[in-house]
């Protein structure tokens, strides 16, 4: 468990490495699961090992956001002063990503159905 916290953690490395240093203008943690990706397309075997972390870290997912929560407490004034216009932000990303992910997944499986 603890080689595939480690491969997890140095595919964001190498992503962010790639960020900053190269200059690609895509977040490291993109990169790096952009990384992952073809390391498990290169070497399957290891899905196994990083499955098993994975539904492990999604199960404590929750504890993540807590400091991000506590951040928020500090920024009562900004929260005041633009709150609603945050919040309308925040709902309309929701929907908008909502809607975009389902048009994906319909596209990817009508094209699915029809390679079938």
């Amino acid at each position: 468990m603890i080689a595939a916290i480690a491969q997890l953690l140095f595919c964001q490395l190498i992503g962010e490495a790639l960020n900053r240093g190269a200059g690609i203008p895509l977040p490291g943690p993109v990169l790096g699961m952009f990384l992952l990706f073809v390391w498990l397309k290169i070497r399957p075997a290891e899905r196994v090992e990083l499955k098993a972390v994975a539904t492990w870290l999604i199960g404590h997912f929750a504890v993540l956001f807590v400091p991000a929560t506590m951040g928020l407490i500090d920024e009562g004034p900004a929260l005041a002063r633009d709150g609603i216009a945050i919040l309308v932000a925040c709902v309309g990303a929701t929907l908008l990503t909502i809607a975009v992910t389902a048009l994906v997944f319909r596209w990817v499986s009508d094209r699915d159905e029809t390679a079938a």
